[in-house]
């Protein structure tokens, strides 16, 4: 009975059925966008975060998600203070520590704005069933992938462009991150905090008395799935305990 589960079980590296990428924009949208980052991309670099999301509200030629994690809200606030029209984006992959999706709901009440939930195509249990169960140990990156890479890109459909919570000081594959780019799709992506520290975010937390997700306070600096994050010590990278003991380091969203 095993080996008939497990010859069934499909390849991993293909995804269920439904979509998984993102709708096109009108060629219009996409020329609009790729004359902005020309224009302007050098200039926002280093710019401070109020400045980058009132060039966003400016300028962007369409609709704009905010894209949070739940590991903090700063996006959620400057994003009430600079782009009020903005949707806010959540991605549950369904292994989210219960911490974050309570803050993720403390979002929804505090702020006016849409909270939008991206979900995978499968749950945790279809998943196990389809694909075998532990994906994300024994397929870190098929998981990522269809948990998290594939709703997102779904759900960026109705937008110009999508802002992050990127920041430079996060490790050494975000040191070089761009304030304003286009992604693979030709949307504008924009990430205020590029020029953030850890005890920036950390003062502009306690300074806007923000929500604050526990486990942020309790060794995790950075904070993904259930599954997949553990706690650092102090002095360490702060996504050191992002998929430890693999040689992972980013899920796909930014790479």
């Amino acid at each position: 009975m095993n080996l008939l589960t497990q010859t069934t079980r499909r390849d991993p590296e293909v995804s269920p059925a439904g979509p998984t990428t993102t709708g096109d924009l009108t060629e219009e949208v996409r020329e609009a966008n790729a004359r902005l980052v020309d224009k302007h991309a050098a200039a926002l670099h280093d710019a401070p975060a109020h400045t980058i999301l009132a060039w966003a509200r400016e300028h962007a030629p369409g609709a704009i998600a905010v894209t949070l994690s739940m590991e903090n809200t700063v996006l959620a606030e400057l994003a009430a203070w600079h782009l009020p029209e903005a949707d806010l984006l959540f991605l549950d992959t369904g292994y989210h520590f219960p911490e974050t999706l309570d803050v993720a709901a403390a979002v929804d009440t505090r702020y006016p704005q849409t909270l939008v939930t991206a979900r995978p195509t499968l749950t945790r249990k279809e998943q196990d069933a389809t694909y075998g169960a532990n994906l994300y140990r024994n397929n870190p990156t098929a998981c990522c992938r269809m948990r998290k890479v594939e709703p997102l890109a779904v759900h960026l459909t109705p937008y110009a462009g999508w802002v992050t919570g990127l920041r430079r000081a996060d490790g050494p594959t975000r040191a070089n991150a761009p304030a304003l780019s286009l992604d693979a799709t030709g949307r504008l992506k924009i990430s205020p905090l590029v020029t953030w520290s850890l005890e920036d975010t950390e003062r502009f937390i306690d300074e806007r008395d923000l929500i604050i997700h526990p486990l942020t306070r309790q060794g995790y600096p950075s904070i993904g799935c259930a599954t997949c994050t553990l706690p650092v010590a102090d002095g360490e990278d702060p996504r050191a305990g992002r998929w430890a003991g693999n040689a992972k380091t980013e899920c796909g969203l930014h790479s």
